[in-house]
């Protein structure tokens, strides 16, 4: 068996592509919507999702997002989306129509939104081009990278994969290896080991 790396344009793309055959192990936000077609391993990395806020707004935290009046522009099909989609109550989200977030850049821009949602690492990138604008300091929710098997197909085949994998992850991470590689690529500002 040889090792075949299978790029996809974006996790909702993965996902999708879960029952296709086309993948074996994939890495990817563990989300419950997508624990129904994907067993996740637990996580091995966390990746904060927030909100950046234009110049004048009166936002303040991620919990006063979450109001009648406001609009969230957000990356349709990312795991922070999928999140949004099952937790707002009172905002309205609206989804760009391709996933990307930069589509969701542009939307939040063109029609004025009062938030933008997504990973930290990228709002903070938008944040230092317009100084103007505000990442809020806490977090809507965390997302939790693991790695996934298919659920298509033999259930016990899927847990019993899902139960290596658990094993993995969680000497990948007391023996460091998910710290050093985080820091050899230079994302341990970006994410933590989860815990």
């Amino acid at each position: 068996m040889t090792l075949e790396l299978v790029p996809y344009p974006n996790p909702g793309a993965l996902a999708d592509s879960s029952g296709d055959g086309a993948w074996d192990v994939g890495l990817i936000g563990a989300e419950p919507a997508r624990a129904k077609v994907i067993g996740f391993s637990r996580p091995y990395a966390e990746i904060e999702a927030t909100y950046l806020v234009p110049p004048g707004s009166t936002l303040f935290s991620a919990a006063s997002v979450d109001a009648a009046g406001v609009r969230i522009a957000t990356s349709r099909r990312s795991a922070y989306e999928l999140w949004l989609s099952a937790n707002i109550k009172n905002a309205e989200v609206v989804l760009t129509d391709e996933p990307g977030p930069e589509r969701s850049w542009e939307l939040f821009l063109e029609k004025k939104l009062d938030a933008l949602s997504g990973l930290r690492p990228w709002l903070d990138t938008k944040a230092k081009e317009r100084p103007a604008y505000t990442v809020l300091p806490d977090r809507f929710t965390s997302i939790q990278q693991a790695i996934g098997v298919p659920r298509a197909g033999d259930a016990a085949a899927c847990d019993a994969a899902v139960a290596f994998l658990d094993e993995f992850v969680a000497t990948a991470k007391s023996s460091g290896l998910v710290a050093r590689l985080l820091a050899k690529h230079g994302v341990a500002e970006k994410l933590s080991v989860a815990q």
